[in-house]
């Protein structure tokens, strides 16, 4: 049966792109990415997506609470049978209405290696911090911030002449590798929670 999957975004859509391209190749079967939905109109993100035939939706956060914001993004979802939910560079914290609708069904990319370097601007914290590695994580998504149980990781060593924007764009490829590859293991059911714990099942 195939894995719908719903992807939440805000910008411009590299790793909505990277997965696009996975299912496309084939390297993640038996999925399908039924709707993208951005909270900024002018989110490249929606343009990939309607490139590749996908239902490319703007839900403009101005005439909504939170709670409502979110109830309108659960409603989308389920309209849509989503099975798998993806955050992609959104830039908002969910509610807990959708992550009880979808506890242990989503999925975030973040530039750092957690637990280092929560929030915003994770690639200029590690950076002004002085660390000698960086990286990237695929985790499943709590009430938390960046808190969520780890699936995998991505290690980006700092060289000298670094700065701020080549480090970045060298985490980003490997985001590209790992996210594609996280959400094949869940679609592939490979994954499994034990406390904090994400096992990788053979």
């Amino acid at each position: 049966m195939t894995v719908k999957i719903a992807v939440l975004v805000s910008g411009r859509g590299s790793n909505l792109q990277a997965i696009i391209d996975s299912i496309e190749k084939g390297y993640i079967g038996n999925a399908a990415i039924h709707v993208v939905i951005s909270n900024k109109a002018d989110a490249y993100a929606l343009k990939r997506a309607r490139n590749h035939g996908i239902n490319a939706v703007f839900l403009d956060p101005s005439g909504y609470d939170r709670a409502e914001y979110d109830r309108a993004i659960v409603s989308i979802l389920k309209q849509n049978d989503t099975s798998l939910l993806l955050l992609a560079g959104y830039f908002r914290l969910l509610g807990s209405e959708i992550i009880e609708a979808y506890r242990n069904r989503i999925l975030n990319i973040h530039p750092s290696l957690l637990p280092a370097f929560k929030g915003l601007h994770a690639q200029k914290q590690a950076f002004e911090y002085g660390v000698k590695v960086a990286g990237c994580t695929v985790h499943f998504v709590d009430e938390g911030l960046d808190s969520g149980p780890i699936i995998l990781q991505s290690c980006v060593p700092v060289i000298s002449g670094d700065t701020e924007e080549t480090l970045t764009e060298r985490i980003l490829e490997q985001e590209h590798i790992i996210y594609p590859e996280a959400v094949r293991l869940f679609v592939e059911g490979k994954l499994k929670i034990e406390g904090r714990n994400v096992v990788s099942l053979s």
